[in-house]
């Protein structure tokens, strides 16, 4: 269990229908359980004050990101559609930053990767947390073995101490063991891993 306070932030990860929910083009086994402990997680958060922001994909209807226009993943996560949307079960309560938008690889809530030129950005992630003089994260949501643990690792980048909570994310394991590999980047980073 960790402590929450106002330079500690929630980050809840990519808690959407096309990812959390069976009829979600890229269901994560895991994941309508995982919503009972990240909602916990967000009322312990609100209950201290902390700040509680969601990261949010966010793609347009075409893009180099999707299987049909010659990326690895289907169509997924396009703005404003049911799948796009957070988990009906989720608790809303807190910023939104969405990406992807302009079709970029959004694997991490910190950054976006143009996945033809492999330009990478910034999205506005950084910026708020500064400005509310967060030092640590705690993160939770969806999938561990990609956008969890991107983001975990940008957010050691970006000076923050990460605490990733493993009861409150669940992964897509691929390959077998994806999801405890992505634990070990994420310790050997410099993260705590709960």
């Amino acid at each position: 269990m960790v402590d929450y306070d106002r330079e500690t932030a929630l980050l809840v990860v990519d808690v959407q229908h096309d990812f959390a929910h069976p009829s979600g083009s890229l269901f994560v086994q895991d994941a309508p359980e995982v919503i009972k402990h990240v909602n916990r997680e967000i009322e312990r958060a609100r209950a201290a004050g902390s700040l509680v922001v969601y990261s949010q994909d966010w793609h347009p209807e075409s893009t180099p990101h999707f299987q049909k226009d010659g990326g690895v993943w289907p169509v997924h996560c396009v703005h404003d559609t049911w799948g796009a949307a957070f988990h009906e079960d989720l608790l809303l309560n807190g910023h939104s930053i969405k990406k992807g938008v302009g079709g970029e690889d959004g694997y991490s809530a910190f950054s976006v990767r143009d996945p033809v030129t492999g330009e990478t950005g910034e999205t506005e992630l950084g910026a708020l947390l500064h400005k509310h003089g967060i030092q640590k994260l705690v993160i939770v949501g969806i999938a561990t073995d990609y956008c969890v643990v991107e983001t975990a690792l940008d957010a050691v980048r970006y000076g923050f101490k990460p605490t990733v909570l493993s009861d409150a994310v669940a992964g897509v394991d691929l390959q077998p063991g994806d999801s405890e590999r992505a634990f070990a980047r994420m310790r050997e980073a410099g993260a705590v891993v709960v």
